[in-house]
C-alpha cells in the first residue's frame, strides 16, 4: 500500500466517480482503476461498489477511507511544515451553528496574514464536526454536550480519539425574532410555544435526533421545521413566528438587533437542562499557535455574550 494509492482512493471518494477522480488527478481512468484494484487486492476488501451513480464506498471501504484519510492528512501536514514551506499553511474550524464561534474565527483571522494561511470555517452538522476533526480537516471543532446526548457524543469522541474541553455552561433559552408575540415575556414555557413552529438544524442519519444542536431536543414539538443554515432559520423566525431553543449566547455583532433570547421557563413535566459548550481536538496532537489564538478568542466571545446559569 502506498500513499499514492491512498490519495487515489480518497479522491474517488470525494469525487463520487472514477471519471471525475481521474480528471482531477490528471491520469487516465484505466490507470486509476488498476491502482485501486491492486490496493483492494492487497487489503482483501472491496473499497468501492461500482453503480450506475458512480463509485460508492462499501461498508468496509468507509472504515478504510476514514483511517486512510487521517494518515494522508498527517502526511500533508508534514509536507507543508517541512517540504512545501512556500505553500500556505492551513487552519480550519468546524462548528455547530454558533455565531460566537464564527465571531471568534473572524477575530483570529485578523491577527494573521491571509497570504500565508488558507483559512476555513465550516458550520455543519454535529457528526460532521466530529468527522472533520477526526480526519484533520479541521484542527478544532465546537459543539455542546448535555445529559441527553452525552453517551452518543462521548462514544463518537472515543472512537475517533478526540477529547472535549468545556468552556462554558448555559441553561436553555428561547431564541426568536424581536417582533414575535412572546418577545416581551420575562420567560417562556413550552405550553406557550405550542402555537408556533419549532425550528431545528437538520441532522442526517437514523439517529440524527441524538445529535441535535438544540437543547431540550428530547421533548416533543408538534410543529417542527428543519433548516440547514442560520440565514434561513432567521427568515423563518420572522416570516413564520418560529423559534428555537438555544444556549442564550447571542452575538449581536453578527446576528444584529433583530433577534432576542428569553429564558425558558421549566415546569414539572419539562425541566430545564444545561449545555456544556466546548471544543474538541485530537488526543494525539497539541494545538498549534493559531489554534491557541482561536481558543483565546472563543473564550473572549463567550465571556462577552454568554448568559451563564
Amino acid at each position: 500500500m502506498t500513499l499514492q494509492q491512498i490519495h487515489y482512493a480518497l479522491t474517488i471518494s470525494e469525487s463520487g466517480s472514477m471519471n471525475k477522480a481521474a480528471e482531477k488527478l490528471g491520469i487516465s481512468q484505466p490507470t486509476l482503476t488498476s491502482a485501486v484494484r491492486e490496493l483492494e487486492k492487497e487489503l482483501g476488501v472491496s473499497i468501492f461498489m461500482r453503480t450506475h451513480k458512480g463509485a460508492v464506498p462499501s461498508a468496509e471501504g468507509l472504515g478504510f477511507l476514514q483511517n486512510a484519510g487521517q494518515l494522508f492528512r498527517q502526511y500533508e501536514l508534514i509536507q507543508e511544515k517541512y517540504i512545501n514551506k512556500e505553500k500556505k499553511r492551513r487552519f480550519g474550524v468546524s462548528t455547530q451553528h454558533y455565531s460566537f464561534a464564527v465571531s471568534a474565527f473572524i477575530q483570529t483571522v485578523k491577527q494573521y496574514n491571509t497570504l500565508e494561511f488558507e483559512f476555513a470555517v465550516r458550520e455543519t452538522e454535529t457528526l460532521d464536526v466530529i468527522r472533520d476533526v477526526a480526519d484533520l480537516r479541521s484542527e478544532i471543532g465546537v459543539l455542546y454536550i448535555s445529559n441527553f446526548n452525552r453517551k452518543p457524543i462521548e462514544k463518537q469522541l472515543e472512537e475517533n480519539e478526540l477529547i472535549f474541553t468545556e468552556l462554558v455552561r448555559c441553561k436553555a433559552y428561547v431564541y426568536l425574532w424581536k417582533g414575535h408575540p412572546l418577545a416581551n415575556e420575562p420567560s417562556i414555557s413550552l405550553e406557550q410555544l405550542e402555537p408556533y413552529p419549532c425550528l431545528s438544524f437538520e441532522q442526517n442519519g437514523r439517529d440524527g435526533y441524538l445529535y441535535a444542536e438544540e437543547i431540550l431536543s428530547e421533548n416533543i414539538y408538534p410543529r417542527m421545521i428543519k433548516a440547514t443554515d442560520r440565514a434561513t432559520m432567521g427568515e423563518m423566525m420572522q416570516q413564520l413566528d418560529g423559534y428555537t431553543l438555544c444556549s442564550g449566547i447571542l452575538c449581536k455583532e453578527l446576528s444584529g438587533n433583530d433577534y432576542i433570547v428569553v429564558p425558558f421557563r421549566e415546569d414539572s413535566e419539562n425541566p430545564n437542562s444545561v449545555m456544556e459548550i466546548g471544543f474538541i481536538r485530537k488526543k494525539s496532537s497539541q494545538l498549534s499557535e493559531i489554534g491557541e489564538t482561536y481558543i483565546s478568542e472563543l473564550k473572549k466571545s463567550l465571556e462577552v455574550n454568554a448568559n451563564t446559569p
